[in-house]
């Protein structure tokens, strides 16, 4: 009985349409004076998932190892290198103003990294060594530029991207062995041959979890240098020796959005709620 009686109804409501062969036409009427900001606000927009172009500055911490390139080949060791912190301030934004999966990050950064060579235990002996110094770390200052890739979810975010650092070691530590030739006036000091700036590429990828407005990042980046640890002349004219920052960073970071990261703001809400009632879909 209730599933005729709401057919009933039905037909009671469109039957003077169906008559008079015409659309229903009756519509809300709402004068200008009566559309008020207050009004607006009560308007029921469906919200949805919608990423803008959005900024953030974030600190980073990371633990690094530090392998080192050699030419001709030494066997390496790991030095491991804890002291690594960064600020960073990201740009996410439309590419084309339309695909929202990129972004642009530079970075001030304060680090380690260096070189260590291979003791053989059974032997008692080192792979190799540079003027007696079996293990190297510099103290550096570095400035990162990246172009980033990212999928934004509600709460989670994955992110890749690469780029170039530039750098300056102000600052050097020595371990050696005296049988090797070690002078230990150098532990600290660098030497004649050593250069002192640094460049490179750097890659790094990623995971981000989201609380607006803050974002919790964990990634791993790659530094490889492109400037020798030293002139690659210095011990012959004739056979040259050459040596290349190459690091492993782990590291995780907080970030803090400066703009607005999704949705729409107030005044955006305001604007389309007014043109859902000046011109409503048909």
């Amino acid at each position: 009985m209730k599933k005729i009686r709401n057919i009933l109804l039905s037909c009671l409501v469109f039957l003077p349409s169906l008559l008079s062969g015409q659309e229903r036409t009756d519509t809300l009427t709402i004068s200008l004076d009566q559309v008020t900001d207050e009004y607006l606000d009560t308007v029921n927009v469906e919200k949805a998932f919608q990423l803008n172009d959005y900024a953030t500055i974030g600190v980073e911490y990371a633990y690094g190892l530090s392998l080192g390139n050699f030419n001709p080949v030494k066997r390496r060791g790991m030095l491991e290198t804890p002291l690594n912190v960064g600020v960073y301030f990201t740009h996410y934004e439309r590419l084309f103003n339309t695909l929202p999966y990129f972004g642009l990050q530079i970075g001030l950064c304060k680090g380690q990294d260096g070189y260590r060579f291979k003791y053989d235990e059974k032997d008692g002996t080192w792979s190799s060594h540079v003027d007696g110094a079996t293990e190297v770390t510099y103290d550096y200052f570095e400035v990162p530029a990246m172009v980033l890739g990212h999928l934004d979810l509600p709460h989670f975010k994955l992110m890749a991207g690469g780029g170039l650092y530039g750098g300056y070691r102000y600052k050097v530590h020595r371990v050696g062995e005296s049988s090797l030739g070690f002078n230990p006036d150098f532990s600290d000091t660098f030497r004649d041959y050593e250069r002192k700036f640094d460049y490179g590429w750097t890659v790094k990828a990623g995971i981000g979890f989201v609380f607006d407005p803050v974002e919790l990042h964990f990634t791993g980046r790659v530094r490889y240098g492109l400037h020798s640890l030293y002139d690659p002349d210095y011990m012959s004219e004739y056979y040259y020796r050459f040596a290349y920052p190459f690091d492993i960073l782990i590291s995780a970071g907080v970030h803090i959005q400066l703009t607005k990261r999704t949705g729409r703001t107030a005044r955006q809400l305001r604007l389309q709620a007014r043109e859902s009632v000046y011109h409503p879909e048909p």
